[in-house]
């Protein structure tokens, strides 16, 4: 015989259940009627949600034409417009701004200036050797050596600042190889066949060489503009 005890208790257990279903269907119709209300509110195209937008391609700016050539040597270039500075001016800023960066943590003792025009106040070009890093966690430390020339042409008003000479030494510790720019982080070598995304190995090159890139060229153009 089942005690009126525990009929009670087996009562009280489904009259909850009971409930519980019932409010979830509940919440469920109810957000049904809220999506639809949502889409019913959205008549103007300012309001509705730009699909394209919210799946834009994060590696978008790393893509076709971001590494530029010039006679088939990869070459990036910007002119920095410095109104109101003279050419000497714009000369000593960059060349100060040179040589602070062959002095940096992450510079071998190779880079340096190799040409300054202290006369004319028309050109500078130096050479660096640096550390560019991949990742780096506990462990793992994916790096190679990066080596470019970095110049400025100068005069009065803008300089127009280059980053050529471009190649890698990777691996360096264990298997060491030399990697061009202009076999390694082009379009056709750093890019899959549809261009739509970075190559599976040396796109990580291309990434990092094109965030370089912006640094200097922004941080120059910073210096420049004060």
């Amino acid at each position: 015989m089942i005690s009126r005890k525990l009929l009670y208790l087996c009562t009280i257990h489904i009259t909850n259940a009971t409930k519980f279903i019932t409010m979830k269907k509940l919440t469920i119709a109810l957000a049904m009627l809220l999506s639809v209300g949502n889409i019913v509110a959205q008549d103007n195209t300012w309001e509705q949600v730009d699909v394209k937008s919210e799946k834009a391609n994060p590696d978008a700016k790393y893509l076709a034409g971001a590494v530029p050539e010039v006679n088939g040597k990869v070459v990036f270039e910007k002119v920095i417009h410095v109104p109101g500075k003279s050419q000497k001016q714009i000369y000593d800023i960059l060349l100060t701004q040179f040589t602070k960066m062959t002095k940096e943590a992450n510079q071998f003792e190779q880079s340096r200036i190799v040409l300054s025009d202290s006369v004319n106040n028309a050109q500078l070009v130096a050479s660096y050797q640096e550390w560019l890093v991949f990742k780096n966690k506990p462990l793992v430390l994916d790096r190679t050596r990066l080596f470019f020339y970095l110049s400025a042409e100068i005069k009065d008003g803008e300089a127009t600042v280059k980053m050529n000479r471009i190649y890698y030494l990777y691996d360096e510790e264990r298997l060491p190889t030399t990697y061009q720019a202009e076999e390694w982080i082009t379009d056709r070598y750093g890019l899959n066949r549809k261009m739509t995304k970075l190559a599976r190995v040396s796109g990580k090159f291309r990434r990092k060489t094109i965030d370089r890139k912006d640094f200097i060229f922004n941080k120059l153009e910073q210096e420049l503009l004060k």
